[in-house]
């Protein structure tokens, strides 16, 4: 009996070790000996003379906009701030000395905004599109508590989360299958991937971003179109001020950085190597006590989190 439990016990042991290894070499392959020795697979340059970012104005979307701008990309901002963009656009050509486009469009609106950018976009080589647009809940709350204090909500955050990914795919595509080369770059979130309740229309909508990504990449990466999904955890932007950078959460232009060197060697990234560490404790908790158990610790972690969050609101009042 002895020796039956003996080898049940290393059975088990061996299940685990062959999952955390699943788990940890497609991470150092991803973070660390991807772009360290085999180095980014494509020229971005390359891609076509123009690249499209939305949500251009403030953090990893901006952040998007300067490296490639550094590169000789030309650039098309997107956002919804007339002024932000302006700002934005003569920083770009004064220190990078390339041609910026300005779109300013509230991806809150119906349609007809997509018929705008379509008219300002037609005849240009875009060669990469990068989807950062999007919003979130002011703190973490319960749903129907959310929706009854922000009846829009739910309108705008499929608005701009879900519509603008598959509209601006929708609009670039076909110019880069015609020419068989071509970036995507659709910014998720890890909450994608890890229980995220108190958040969790937020949570769910950038779930459909990583799938169709996801879809999206087999379904034309044989007419050579790469498309990546990106899964942040905290970058530090001007909404933080009162947070600075430190290791574990990185300034836009820091976050940004690493991520460009992960495109042409994987499809799914959190797009800096630590930010794969609360995607990693989550599988790891799945494996040691369950799914089930790991929900719940994740929510009583959030409500603390929530409990912060009103009582901040409260005092800003």
């Amino acid at each position: 009996m002895a020796l039956d439990y003996s080898i049940l016990s290393s059975i088990c042991v061996g299940i685990v070790c062959v999952q955390i290894i699943h788990i940890v070499l497609p991470w150092l392959y991803a973070n660390i000996i991807g772009p360290t020795f085999f180095g980014p697979k494509i020229n971005l340059c390359q891609m076509g003379a123009w690249a499209v970012v939305t949500g251009a104005t403030d953090g990893i979307g901006k952040a998007y906009a300067k490296a490639l701008a550094k590169k000789g990309i030309n650039v098309i901002l997107i956002s919804r701030s007339l002024s932000k963009l302006e700002a934005v656009a003569k920083e770009l050509t004064d220190a990078y000395k390339v041609q910026i486009k300005i779109i300013d469009i509230d991806f809150k609106d119906g349609p007809q905004i997509y018929q705008k950018i379509e008219k300002n976009i037609t005849g240009l080589d875009i060669g990469i599109l990068v989807n950062n647009v999007g919003i979130c809940y002011l703190c973490p709350e319960f749903f129907i508590e959310y929706i009854t204090c922000y009846p829009q909500f739910l309108r705008d955050i499929i608005s701009v989360n879900i519509h603008s990914v598959t509209h601006m795919c929708a609009l670039v595509l076909p110019n880069m299958i015609a020419k068989k080369k071509g970036v995507i770059i659709n910014v998720s979130s890890i909450s994608a991937v890890t229980p995220s309740p108190l958040v969790s229309v937020y949570a769910a909508t950038k779930a459909f971003v990583d799938k169709f990504s996801d879809e999206l990449q087999t379904e034309y990466q044989s007419q050579g179109i790469i498309v990546q999904t990106l899964r942040p955890y905290l970058v530090v932007t001007n909404m933080m001020h009162k947070f600075k950078p430190n290791l574990f959460a990185p300034s836009a232009e820091v976050y940004v950085d690493s991520a460009l060197k992960t495109v042409g060697i994987t499809s799914q990234t959190n797009g800096y190597f630590l930010h794969t560490l609360p995607q990693f404790i989550n599988h790891l908790l799945n494996l040691i006590v369950g799914r089930h158990i790991t929900k719940i610790l994740r929510f009583k972690l959030l409500k603390i989190v929530r409990k912060r969050a009103l009582s901040n609101l409260d005092k800003n009042k």
